[in-house]
C-alpha cells in the first residue's frame, strides 16, 4: 500500500485540464485581466488629471513610468515572498494591494494618486513574476495554453481600458476619478474567486511540481538568464514606448485624434490572437528561434513601414507592430517556463527578467520623446526603435536555443 502511495506521488504532470482545474483557470484569467488594465485607463485621461489637479506634463507622464518602476523595484523580491508565504497567498495579498490602492488613486488629489499608483504597481510586479512560476506548477503539459490563455485576458482588458476610459469619463459622467475606480470592481471580483485558492494543498498533488532541485542556479552568472531578460526588456521598450507616442506620430502624418486613438487600439486588438496562438506553438518547438525572426521580423517592417512606407497603407503597419507585440510578449512569458526546471527557478527568471526588463522599458518613453525634441523629427527616434529590434533578434536567438539556465 504504502509503495503504491509514493508510486502515485510521483506520476507524471496531467496532460489534461481536470475538473478541479477549473476554478483556479478562472482565477488566473481573472488575476491576467487585472495586469493591464489598471495601467492602460490611465494614458486617455492623463489631459483630464493633468487639468483637474493643475500638474505639470512632467508629473502627469509620471503616472505611466511610475508603475513600470514599482515593476523593477519589487520583481526581485517576488519570488522570496513566494516562498515564504505560497504562491496562492502571495498572489491572493497582491489583489488585495491592487485593489486597495485602485481605490487609493481614485480618492482624488495628488497625493492619494501618486500613493495610489505605486501600491497598484507594487501589486502588478508580485502577480506579473509569479504567474508564469503558477502555470509551470500546476499544468506543467499545458503551459503553452494557460499562458496564452492568461495573456490573451491581460491584454484584452487592456485594449478594452484604453477604449472605455474616456466614455466611462465623459459620456456616463464618472469623471476621471470614477472611470478609473471601476477597474476595482475587477479586482475585487478576482479577489473572491482566489479565497478558494487559500485552501492547503493535497500533499500528492504538491509534490509532484513543488519539489527544488538539490543545486540552486545563480542566474545572474547564466548567459541564459540574460539573454531572457534583455529579451523581455526590450520588447517591453517597444511596446511602451509605441503605446506612448504613436497617436502623436500619426497626428504629424496627418491623422486626426481620434483616428490615431483608433489605430492604438486596432494594434493592441490585432496582437490579442497571437497572444493565444504563440505560446502554444513555442511549446511545441524545442527551440523558438523562428518564432524569434518572426518577431523581429514584424516590428521591423511595421515601423519601416511608418517611418518609410505609403501613409495609405498605416493601418496595416500598425497591425504588423501590434502582431510583432503579441509574438514578443508570449515569448518572453514562454522563457521564463521553457527555459527553467522547477517552479521557483521560474519565478526567480521571471523576477530577475521583469525587474531588470521594466526598469529598461521605462527609459523607452522619455529617451524617445528626447531624441524628438532634439531633432524636431520622428526619423531618429523610430531607426532607435528599429535598432532595438534587431537586439530582439541577437537576444532572442540566445533566448530561443534549446537548454536551461545553469
Amino acid at each position: 500500500m504504502n509503495t503504491h502511495q509514493a508510486t502515485k506521488q510521483l506520476d507524471p504532470p496531467r496532460a489534461t485540464i481536470q475538473r478541479g482545474d477549473w476554478l483556479l483557470m478562472i482565477g488566473i484569467i481573472l488575476l491576467g485581466a487585472n495586469l493591464r488594465a489598471p495601467l492602460t485607463s490611465v494614458g486617455p485621461l492623463v489631459s483630464s488629471i493633468r487639468d483637474s489637479l493643475h500638474l505639470s506634463n512632467t508629473s502627469a507622464g509620471a503616472l505611466t513610468t511610475v508603475p513600470l518602476l514599482a515593476f523593477a523595484f519589487l520583481s526581485p523580491f517576488a519570488p522570496k515572498l513566494s516562498q515564504r508565504f505560497g504562491l496562492e497567498r502571495t498572489l491572493f495579498a497582491s489583489l488585495l494591494l491592487l485593489t486597495f490602492g485602485i481605490g487609493i488613486r481614485s480618492i482624488g488629489g495628488v497625493t492619494p494618486l501618486f500613493i495610489g499608483t505605486i501600491l497598484l504597481g507594487l501589486a502588478i510586479a508580485v502577480s506579473n513574476v509569479l504567474l508564469p512560476s503558477l502555470i509551470k506548477r500546476d499544468f506543467a503539459k499545458n503551459i503553452g495554453v494557460m499562458t496564452g490563455i492568461y495573456a490573451v485576458s491581460m491584454n484584452l482588458c487592456g485594449a478594452i481600458a484604453t477604449g472605455v476610459s474616456v466614455p466611462l469619463s465623459s459620456l456616463l459622467g464618472l469623471g476621471w476619478r470614477g472611470a478609473l475606480g471601476c477597474w476595482g470592481i475587477l479586482s475585487l471580483l478576482a479577489v473572491f474567486f482566489w479565497i478558494p485558492q487559500l485552501k492547503p494543498r493535497p500533499k500528492a498533488r504538491t509534490n509532484v511540481q513543488t519539489t527544488p532541485r538539490e543545486k540552486s542556479t545563480n542566474l545572474w552568472r547564466s548567459r541564459l538568464a540574460w539573454q531572457v531578460t534583455f529579451f523581455m526588456g526590450l520588447q517591453s521598450l517597444i511596446f511602451y514606448t509605441v503605446i506612448a507616442w504613436l497617436p502623436e506620430i500619426l497626428k504629424e502624418q496627418g491623422l486626426q485624434a481620434n483616428e490615431a486613438g483608433w489605430l492604438l487600439s486596432i494594434m493592441q486588438f490585432a496582437l490579442l490572437p497571437f497572444t493565444f496562438i504563440v505560446p502554444i506553438w513555442a511549446g511545441r518547438l524545442q527551440s523558438q528561434r523562428l518564432l524569434v525572426a518572426l518577431t523581429a521580423g514584424l516590428f521591423i517592417s511595421g515601423l519601416c513601414g511608418i517611418l518609410y512606407g505609403s501613409p495609405q497603407l498605416i493601418l496595416l503597419w500598425v497591425i504588423m507592430i501590434g502582431i510583432g507585440g503579441g509574438f514578443a510578449f508570449s515569448l518572453a512569458m514562454m522563457f521564463f517556463s521553457l527555459r527553467t526546471q522547477s517552479t521557483q527557478e521560474a519565478a526567480e527568471l521571471s523576477g530577475m527578467a521583469q525587474s531588470l526588463g521594466y526598469l529598461l522599458a521605462a527609459t523607452g518613453p522619455v529617451l524617445f520623446g528626447w531624441l524628438h525634441d532634439i531633432t524636431h523629427s520622428w526619423t531618429i527616434p523610430l531607426l532607435m526603435l528599429i535598432v532595438v529590434s534587431l537586439f530582439i533578434f541577437i537576444f532572442g536567438m540566445g533566448a530561443g536555443k534549446k537548454g536551461y539556465v545553469k
